[in-house]
């Protein structure tokens, strides 16, 4: 079976979307091929009455429980750094960081509500910049020295961090970042325009970090929020103010020229751009249903030809 370049999005598992139908949905990810997994510990606090998150990674870990041989089968990925401390209220200001204590402690709960020993991929969620960035490497490098963590990625952090936070590892001979997570897709807001459910400052995938990714082919780049939240599929989503300038108007003609040519949605061939292209792209999906993720998997099998993947990249 073919190497399926997709992460299942867990955000609202055990929350918005109950334990059941978020089991579902991991059975027939895996079950197609799919295994990228993505969780973190402070998924999602916004959405449950404690204000607190771990309900996503405990769904998984009943899940990986209830299925034997589960576990071998997938890659699970997870964050820590931004789970509030004293509830959703004091929120970022009073999120968990990136100290060395903060670390160890955010990854010893994820392990414990999944209910493994390990995990292949922990992100560092937001920057801490009131923790030393050389105590933050070298806590993720020690967790990767004892096979906690298989691999360290950076989340919703600028370029200039994250390339000294690898050259303090590369100089320790430590672990380093070798994946960043943020967000990006087909059509993308006006540069500095705020959009509403964006928190993070440096969460986006900016022209330097695209040619920071190509010129180090050792890290790949995972996108969130690829389909705007089902906006490309659906008329009740609307986008943003930010988004509303001539440029979204010439790439969703392209876009649903595109999708008609080939018969196929406006979702598929956004995944497809994204995976296909140069550098390709993890998307990370969470969907509502199995209907939705068997559209996604279609998406990231797609292959565009490559005039029409032209027509999509001069939309623009």
């Amino acid at each position: 079976m073919a190497q399926v370049n997709l992460a299942l999005g867990t955000m609202y598992f055990g929350t918005r979307l109950d334990g059941r139908a978020s089991r579902e949905v991991l059975d027939r990810f895996v079950d197609a091929g799919g295994t990228l997994i993505d969780t973190a510990d402070c998924y999602s606090f916004w959405a449950d009455p404690s204000g607190y998150g771990g309900q996503s990674e405990r769904v998984i870990g009943e899940w990986l429980a209830s299925r034997p041989g589960a576990r071998d089968r997938v890659s699970i990925s997870t964050k820590v750094g931004a789970e509030p401390t004293t509830g959703a209220d004091g929120w970022p200001a009073n999120r968990e960081g990136l100290s060395a204590p903060a670390i160890k402690a955010g990854i010893e709960g994820s392990l414990r509500r999944l209910g493994v020993e390990h995990v292949e991929i922990c992100w560092a969620h937001m920057e801490d910049r009131s923790a030393p960035l050389e105590e933050t490497v070298e806590a993720f490098a020690e967790l990767v020295e004892a096979g906690t963590i298989g691999r360290l990625g950076a989340s919703n952090h600028p370029i200039w961090r994250v390339e000294r936070a690898r050259n303090i590892a590369a100089t320790a001979g430590w672990a380093g970042y070798t994946a960043l997570q943020l967000r990006t897709s087909y059509i993308r807001p006006r540069p500095d325009s705020p959009v509403p459910d964006q928190n993070h400052r440096f969460g986006w995938v900016s022209e330097e970090v695209i040619d920071y990714v190509g010129c180090h082919p050792e890290i790949d780049l995972w996108a969130y929020t690829a389909l705007l939240n089902g906006f490309y599929v659906r008329d009740d989503r609307p986008l943003p103010e930010a988004y509303d300038h001539p440029g979204t108007a010439r790439r969703l003609e392209a876009l649903t020229e595109v999708a008609g040519e080939l018969g196929v949605t406006r979702n598929q061939v956004v995944l497809a751009w994204l995976t296909g292209g140069s550098p390709a792209v993890t998307p990370i999906v969470g969907v509502s249903g199995v209907t939705q993720l068997d559209e996604a998997l279609a998406g990231v099998a797609l292959e565009l030809p490559e005039e029409l993947r032209r027509r999509l990249d001069q939309a623009g």
